[in-house]
């Protein structure tokens, strides 16, 4: 095995590792790996196979996991981002709808 398919192996086990350990999303993967989404992506869930098959599905797992959750995480981000613009407008921008949802 060449230098570079090492390199690439290495990663594939370092992400896999990161996202079963921490029960963590391909994108947080991405950002401690310093490499794209798309990268950390392939990596798993294609590359993986190759090295180690084992591995690779229990990546999967979490995988399929974070993808059935995904719409829940993403509804509280838009909440908390909605709720932290509301506390940032000045009282007389306010509406009465605001008041309700204080």
């Amino acid at each position: 095995m060449d230098y570079y398919n090492e390199q690439v192996k290495d990663r594939c086990e370092r992400a896999a590792t990161f996202i079963i350990e921490e029960k963590a999303t391909v994108r947080k993967a991405a950002e401690k790996l310093g490499v794209s989404k798309s990268t950390v992506h392939k990596d798993v869930a294609q590359r993986l196979r190759e090295y180690d098959p084992q591995l690779a599905k229990k990546v999967w797992e979490i995988l399929q996991i974070n993808k059935s959750e995904r719409h829940l995480r993403g509804g509280e981000a838009t909440k908390r981002k909605y709720l932290a613009r509301q506390k940032n407008r000045p009282e007389d921008e306010k509406t009465p709808q605001d008041d309700k949802n204080s």
